[in-house]
């Protein structure tokens, strides 16, 4: 029943990123057309982009935490530069922090993938320069990690069966692509953070058979995409 029913009460990542753009562009034109002077209000537009991080993480289950954790660190520290509290320069200097974060989802990606299956039941990839194409065919596939950085990670569940839904896809998509091929009749939710990068569900679109959800697509995109297709 609460499957069915909160895609439907609480707004997806994708929905909330769009108000937020919209919203800074209605402020933009209000500025620019000379109704209303906007300075003052801009200067909070990174706590925008905190709160998407948050809610973001919120959505996840705290499951694909890198994506969100980056999106809150880097709006964090423009809000913190914005509002004179710190310099770019300070800032800069912490940027390895965003490399450990990203050691530690490969790191805890693995250990998930070893500590809740012993078959087939969750997949953790990862690609690094290079490529790496996956099928499942799991009867009771509870979720997977795919990481591409600089390279393509490929995950085929067209043969595969939930063993309860929703099962979740985290992926990380760094200079890459992360590909996740699903079943036509799956329902998709898509909850990835593109930063300078591409998530779409490339499928064609069609009657909704039911309103349960199938599958989560979770993570972040920057300088590379995360794709579902069929």
């Amino acid at each position: 029943m609460s499957t069915t029913t909160s895609p439907r009460r609480f707004p997806s990542v994708q929905v909330l990123f769009g108000a937020i753009v919209v919203l800074l562009g209605v402020l933009l034109l209000l500025d620019t057309t000379g109704v209303f002077r906007v300075d003052d209000l801009l200067v909070y537009v990174p706590s925008l982009f905190v709160l998407l991080g948050v809610w973001a993480l919120v959505r996840a289950g705290l499951r694909g935490f890198v994506g969100p954790t980056v999106l809150i660190v880097v709006a964090g520290a423009w809000q913190a530069v914005a509002l004179g509290y710190t310099t770019v320069d300070a800032v800069l200097a912490f940027w390895p922090v965003l490399v450990i974060a990203f050691g530690l989802s490969v790191v805890l990606g693995t250990y998930r993938s070893k500590a809740r299956a012993t078959d087939d039941s969750y997949n953790s990839l990862f690609a690094a320069f290079g490529g790496v194409v996956r099928r499942n065919t799991s009867k009771a596939f509870t979720g997977a990690d795919l990481t591409a950085v600089f390279g393509g990670a490929e995950l085929d569940l067209r043969d595969a069966e939930l063993a309860s839904r929703p099962a979740t896809v985290n992926t990380v998509a760094l200079f890459g692509g992360a590909e996740v091929i699903v079943p036509r009749d799956w329902n998709v939710r898509m909850e990835v953070i593109p930063v300078l990068g591409a998530a779409s569900d490339e499928r064609p679109r069609r009657e909704a058979t039911n309103e349960a959800v199938d599958l989560v697509v979770t993570g972040f995109a920057m300088f590379g995409g995360v794709e579902v297709s069929d």
